[in-house]
């Protein structure tokens, strides 16, 4: 199923520094995620979930390395469909898993990130 959201979706990871997340505090907001420059990640077919993964942003590119010397790259999308593979055939579902949390699902590894789309409340 292709996820399409209304506005765009920004990726907490859009602060263009490697290896930050860009959370912005909001004072409304009673809990922000950390941002410590990993993200939760399985990799692999029934793979537990671990917050070993780190992040990199530079541009629109994301790298989202894995704790075994692996990587996924993916490029954020400027049309505000959120983000696609960079490299390879393999194509990245988006979901939603709750509110402002994206879980990313590309061949057997999942994902998960903090988001923020356009346009809704703070």
């Amino acid at each position: 199923m292709r996820l399409l959201l209304a506005g765009c979706l920004l990726l907490a990871a859009c602060g263009g520094e490697t290896g930050k997340l860009g959370n912005e505090a909001q004072p409304e907001q009673a809990a922000e995620p950390v941002d410590d420059g990993k993200a939760d990640c399985a990799i692999g077919a029934d793979a537990a979930w671990a917050r070993d993964c780190l992040i990199e942003r530079a541009g629109d590119l994301l790298t989202i390395r894995h704790p075994d010397g692996g990587f996924r790259r993916f490029r954020v999308l400027a049309d505000g469909r959120g983000l696609e593979a960079a490299d390879g055939a393999e194509m990245a579902r988006l979901q939603i898993v709750e509110a402002g949390l994206v879980e990313i699902r590309i061949g057997g590894d999942r994902y998960r990130l903090p988001v923020k789309v356009a346009g809704s409340a703070p």
